[in-house]
């Protein structure tokens, strides 16, 4: 991998004396600025490919929670109150413009709100979706909120652009830092509309995740740890980690105070992502870590039982 001597690049500039090209020609200390904003590019998370969840390989009539993956990327539904289910596009006798296939449709006349976490840092989100609306002059505000490992990364809000019956639009949001998991609520109701109810269908989700570092020999130059998923969880769960060297690799998982309870991972690894499953089913309802060890890295995230 070709490589250059950063520091004896910039010093001249700094000092205003700017870099013989040629023998003649001489950046100008401008160029320290345009050296500057093009390292904070490439060292930048960068995004991927747009990846698509249609939900038309999801099982029909199945309420969630499920877990669905495409394009490497596995995502886990899940929702507060009486949910959602998987449920054919023209469930009402009629498609929503846009809609086709299998979707994400409402279990109750009953304010919802959409949960979905990755198992892979996306930096954009967005999902179609379509509220109950019946001939309305105004439409209902729909709101996504982004989170990093529980933390709040940010949030958005969208308003149908075009009001009326069951009207369709996208919500979404971008944030570059990146994010793993997204809840979708039903903000506001329409200012004016009389006939409508708290309750939406979604449709084709896309996201775009961060690309992993690659090196010249095609493996990954990043140590990670992910967030498990679902989490919380009932009785297991299941967890990513990425290896960027060859060596001894352990995964532990510990309990509030600290305790070790079980060791999952305690071997030798070349580089590459795995992924492992921790049975919870022996265990009390309680908070509890798992620890990813190396000889370069170490990283520890949490995660919560609940039975």
């Amino acid at each position: 991998m070709r490589t250059f001597n950063l520091v004896s690049f910039v010093r001249p500039l700094l000092k205003g004396e700017g870099i013989s090209v040629c023998g003649n020609y001489r950046f100008i200390p401008i160029a320290l600025i345009v050296l500057l904003f093009e390292i904070l590019m490439f060292n930048s998370p960068v995004s991927g490919q747009e990846v698509l969840f249609d939900f038309d390989n999801a099982p029909l009539s199945t309420s969630l929670p499920i877990d669905l993956t495409a394009g490497g990327i596995t995502a886990h539904f899940s929702a507060t109150g009486q949910g959602y289910s998987i449920q054919n596009a023209n469930v009402l006798g009629f498609t929503p413009p846009g809609f086709s296939g299998r979707i994400i449709y409402p279990n109750s006349i009953n304010l919802s709100d959409l949960r979905i976490g990755f198992d892979r840092i996306i930096t954009h989100f967005n999902i179609m979706y379509s509220c109950q609306e019946l001939g309305c002059d105004d439409a209902a505000t729909m709101r996504v909120t982004a989170y990093m490992n529980g933390s709040l990364t940010g949030t958005r809000t969208h308003t149908a652009g075009v009001p009326g019956t069951w009207p369709v639009d996208t919500l979404s949001c971008t944030f570059p830092q990146g994010f793993d998991s997204v809840v979708v609520h039903y903000d506001m109701h329409p200012p004016t509309c009389q006939d409508y109810g708290t309750i939406f269908m979604a449709d084709n989700m896309r996201v775009t995740p961060i690309v992993t570092s690659i090196s010249e020999s095609g493996l990954s130059e990043t140590f990670a740890l992910k967030q498990n998923y679902p989490n919380p969880f009932n009785s297991s769960s299941k967890f990513k980690f990425e290896i960027a060297k060859f060596g001894n690799v352990k995964i532990v998982i510990y309990d509030i105070a600290g305790k070790e309870i079980r060791t999952l991972v305690n071997e030798s690894l070349k580089p590459g992502m795995y992924e492992t499953t921790f049975d919870g089913s022996q265990l009390s309802s309680g908070v509890y870590f798992y620890k990813l060890i190396t000889n370069d890295f170490i990283d520890t995230k949490k995660m919560i039982l609940l039975k």
